[in-house]
């Protein structure tokens, strides 16, 4: 090789990594989308749906409109907002989990990064041409005020726009704001159209078909949510034991709980799995 220039074409081919290959979006239960590119993940974490306690009417909807969606039916975009620690990004994961445990292959999770949501036009063009159906999983979203631009494109993307999603993928959005969009008491004292602000921040819920709210849990469906885990545990427990863990922590919930019954486990020496 005594070119120049084919030497230099040889080094720079050595150097280069090989292109990755292709998703194959048929084969595994989720994928985690970032900018980094698509990973798959071949096993979707997920507490039992019997497990999830507090929360019965979210789940029936949450669990029935995921059927829909791995049946080919008309299925809702999602939106599940609320008080953190109340299950709401366990029970998107749980219902997948246990609608593909009924129809294999039909579903697959994708979630996207909060980095990567400037690429999900490019995500929906991977998933378009598809036969399965795909949940688009956006955890513990929220926009703060300078963000209108992302808060906008993702509304365009539910409803109305040209790179709207494909009609084989649903979003699903947990947040902690009911409008995901950041408000400000000065909103509803503008002298001039006061309601303008709010109403366009609400509009981006507005676009979900099925909004679901998750509020702080009474002590009465805290206790109910202990004693689900620590029975399917087996562990013993006292009420005194788990309230007093949740005044040391200063809140009441299902992820209260299940750190309660962590302890207790570690306290008898056993594994949770």
């Amino acid at each position: 090789m005594s070119d120049p220039l084919e030497r230099i074409a040889a080094a720079l081919e050595r150097l280069a990594p090989p292109a990755p290959p292709a998703t194959n979006w048929d084969a595994h239960p989720g994928y985690v989308w970032d900018h980094a590119g698509v990973r798959a993940v071949p096993l979707i974490d997920a507490p039992p749906l019997a497990l999830l306690k507090g929360i019965d009417a979210q789940k029936e909807a949450v669990s029935g409109n995921v059927t829909r969606l791995a049946n080919g039916a008309a299925a809702h975009d999602m939106l599940l907002w609320g008080a953190r620690g109340m299950g709401k990004s366990a029970l998107l994961r749980a219902a997948v989990a246990a609608t593909q445990a009924q129809r294999p292959g039909a579903l697959a999770l994708v979630q996207a990064a909060p980095d990567a949501l400037a690429s999900l036009p490019a995500l929906f063009t991977a998933l378009r041409n598809s036969e399965r159906r795909f949940l688009v999983f956006l955890d513990d979203l929220g926009f703060e005020s300078g963000d209108a631009l992302e808060a906008r494109h993702l509304r365009s993307w539910l409803e109305g726009g040209v790179e709207a999603r494909p009609g084989n993928v649903r979003l699903a959005v947990t947040s902690n704001r009911r409008a995901i969009l950041e408000r400000h008491t000065a909103e509803q004292d503008d002298p001039i159209n006061p309601r303008d602000a709010v109403d366009d921040k609400l509009a981006l819920a507005d676009r979900f078909g099925l909004s679901l709210g998750f509020h702080a849990c009474s002590q009465e469906d805290y206790l109910v949510i202990v004693a689900g885990y620590a029975d399917a545990a087996g562990l013993a427990w006292t009420e005194g034991d788990a309230l007093e863990w949740s005044k040391r922590r200063g809140s009441r919930s299902g992820r209260v709980a299940w750190q309660f019954v962590t302890e207790l486990a570690g306290r008898a020496g056993k594994p949770l799995v």
